[in-house]
């Protein structure tokens, strides 16, 4: 039997030009969990302003975060200099080790791959980034959203 009373820390991590949708529309489907707290992560608690000029603001920084049952990132432009931010991908790392699910929307996946939460995983990705995808060592679907065991990831709206 399910605890009703347990709180599931769903955590959505953001960054500089991240697209809107791949953020807003995850949070609009975990904030219907209940006994969910959906979190919006980042390396401070300024503003980050999405791809298209959405800002969104964070609710926790990366070192006042709990353990995640979820963890979700996004996809996006600024997708690039994320697979090159150590401090985002030693978050992600230290979060994969324990989160229930590790989970991604369209290039949000490379980001997990560069975290190293990928290999040994198949994967999907926006179709115009599957190359790169498996270039890391991950197994490309071509399916919209590909589960695998603890790892659910999404192709993207324009998949």
């Amino acid at each position: 039997m399910t605890d009703m009373t347990q709180q599931y820390q769903i955590g959505l991590v953001i960054y500089p030009d991240m697209t809107q949708l791949d953020i807003t529309g995850p949070f609009q489907v975990f904030s219907f969990i209940p006994n969910a707290q959906v979190l919006i992560l980042w390396k401070n608690l300024e503003p980050v302003c999405s791809h298209n000029g959405l800002t969104i603001l964070p609710t926790l920084t990366f070192e006042q975060c709990p353990n995640l049952d979820v963890l979700c990132i996004p996809g996006g432009p600024g997708q690039i200099e994320m697979m090159q931010d150590e401090e985002v991908l030693q978050f992600l790392r230290e979060q994969g080790k324990t989160a229930k699910f590790v989970t991604s929307v369209c290039t949000g996946s490379l980001i997990l791959a560069a975290a190293e939460l990928l290999q040994g995983y198949r994967a999907a990705c926006h179709w115009a980034f599957r190359d790169q995808l498996a270039m890391l060592g991950v197994e490309v679907g071509t399916e919209r959203v590909v589960i695998d065991r603890n790892r659910i990831t999404g192709g993207g709206a324009l998949t």
